[in-house]
Parts: structure tokens; C-alpha cells; sequence
């Protein structure tokens, strides 16, 4: 048995203020005696009453054996709660979050290789026009980040697993071998 005090636990003050109702808590279908729109609009009630559908007949088991395609059928389509938006890939869980940081860590060393790198060509004094070399420079270093924006945008539909073997294709790809075979300080 409850008291008043143990209910009042479970209430919130201001519960019972009438600008908090939601509306009429009445089944769609049923409709009260006194209504004479029977819980309809008014605009509803002037056509008159609505006609009645036969209930649907209940599915009846068949006598014959149903072949192995039929006892277990693959969906078609999938319904409206298998759904989801070709934009929208699940989400991916905590190891597949610290992976994409990795990865795109990975992508920022190597865009900072290849700015290094081009950087210590042009001082070599190479018998290239300096603009060329910067131009160079500028697309190498931004490859990575493209790189890396391109397969997560373009991926979004894809399996986890298919858009982390794109990521470490572009890693094998995009290694800055001429920060690694000149060095830092050449």
C-alpha cells in the first residue's frame, strides 16, 4: 500500500496544469456515444458514415510441402526498418573511429613530407623554373588530404572494411619519398 508521500515521488509539480494537455488520448477507431462526429472532425461527419471493410481472413497453412525457396524466401526489398539512406553508412565503432584518426594523422605527416621535401628540391638548384617546383610542391603536399576526404566522402555507402583498404591504398601511394631519401636536413 502506498502512501500519499510515496506518490508524491513519482509526480513533478505542475503535473496537473492543463496547458501541459496533449489532446484527446481516444483511439483512432472508436468513437464515444455522445459524439455525434464519433471523435471525427465536423467537416468529416457531414459525408456520412464510412463504409465496412471485410476483416482480412486469417492465413491458413497449406497442405502441400512448400519447396526450400519458399520455407525460407529472401526479401526482395528490404522494409521500411532495414532501410537506410545511401548517404548514411552504420556508424562506425570506436576501433573504426581510432583508425580514421590514424589514418588521416598518417595523411598530415606525409602532406608535411612532401611541403619538406619540396621544399629542399628547390633549394638544390635544379634546372627547373622555381614556379614549377613550388606548383609541384603545393599539389604533393594537398595529394594526401585529398586523398583522404575523397574516399571518406565518396565511401559513405561502402563496408567499413573496403573504405579502410582505399585509405591504406592511398597510404602505400602517397609515401613522400623524397623527404625519406633526402632527409630533413640534406
Amino acid at each position: 500500500m502506498s502512501t500519499p508521500r510515496d506518490d508524491d515521488a513519482l509526480s513533478w509539480g505542475g503535473d496537473d496544469d492543463p496547458t501541459l494537455d496533449v489532446g484527446d488520448k481516444r483511439e483512432p477507431g472508436r468513437t464515444d456515444v455522445g459524439d455525434p462526429a464519433g471523435g471525427r472532425d465536423e467537416s468529416l461527419a457531414s459525408r456520412g458514415p464510412e463504409p465496412l471493410q471485410p476483416a482480412p481472413e486469417p492465413l491458413q497453412p497449406r497442405a502441400d510441402v512448400a519447396s526450400p525457396a519458399a520455407r525460407h524466401p529472401e526479401p526482395d526489398q528490404p522494409s521500411e526498418g532495414e532501410r537506410t539512406d545511401a548517404g548514411h553508412s552504420a556508424p562506425l565503432g570506436n576501433v573504426g573511429l581510432v583508425g580514421i584518426g590514424m589514418v588521416a594523422a598518417t595523411f598530415l605527416l606525409f602532406a608535411v613530407g612532401w611541403l619538406l621535401a619540396g621544399l629542399q628540391l628547390n633549394g638544390l638548384g635544379l634546372p627547373i623554373p622555381s614556379v614549377t617546383v613550388i606548383a609541384l610542391t603545393i599539389g604533393a603536399a594537398l595529394a594526401p588530404i585529398v586523398w583522404f576526404v575523397a574516399v571518406l566522402a565518396l565511401t559513405r555507402g561502402w563496408r567499413t572494411w573496403q573504405r579502410f583498404l582505399l585509405l591504406i591504398l592511398g597510404i602505400v601511394l602517397l609515401v613522400p619519398w623524397p623527404f625519406l631519401s633526402l632527409g630533413v636536413f640534406a
